[in-house]
């Protein structure tokens, strides 16, 4: 899965990365592939997420296309053990996430017909958290 090899602090703070709504003024066009998978509404997407996305379009793929992933997940989530109680500071860190600003272009694929990429990417998008669609360039 995708994580940093390395990073400039190691806990951040919760807010740092929010969008608020806002459409995403980058990575908001098909710019690698022939097709993107673009998501339409706000959420976090986590490195496990991403990588299940990930290996659904591998299969559609195969020899012949080649897949972009156009995100990284680089916001480190901290996490108390369970049944732990309040306080003692700060957990240790669980997972990385992305936070998607809707119109941000997740995945991209090109050199494989229409038919099997629109099929591997909506797919990939139910291992998503957030609703989105296909689009071509």
């Amino acid at each position: 899965m995708l994580s940093p090899k390395k990073t400039k602090h190691r806990k951040w703070h919760l807010t740092a990365g929010t969008s608020g709504g806002k459409l995403a003024s980058r990575t908001n066009k098909v710019s690698f592939g022939e097709y993107g998978l673009k998501a339409t509404t706000e959420s976090r997407i986590t490195s496990r997420q991403l990588e299940a996305a990930r290996r659904v379009v591998v299969r559609y793929t195969r020899k012949s296309g080649k897949m972009w992933i156009r995100i990284f997940p680089d916001k480190p989530i901290t996490m108390h053990g369970s049944e732990q109680k309040m306080g003692k500071g700060k957990g240790a860190l669980d997972h990385y996430v992305i936070n998607i600003k809707p119109g941000t272009v997740v995945l991209e694929v090109g050199g494989i017909p229409e038919s099997e990429a629109r099929k591997g990417l909506s797919l990939a998008g139910y291992k998503l958290p957030v609703k989105s669609k296909v689009v071509s360039k």
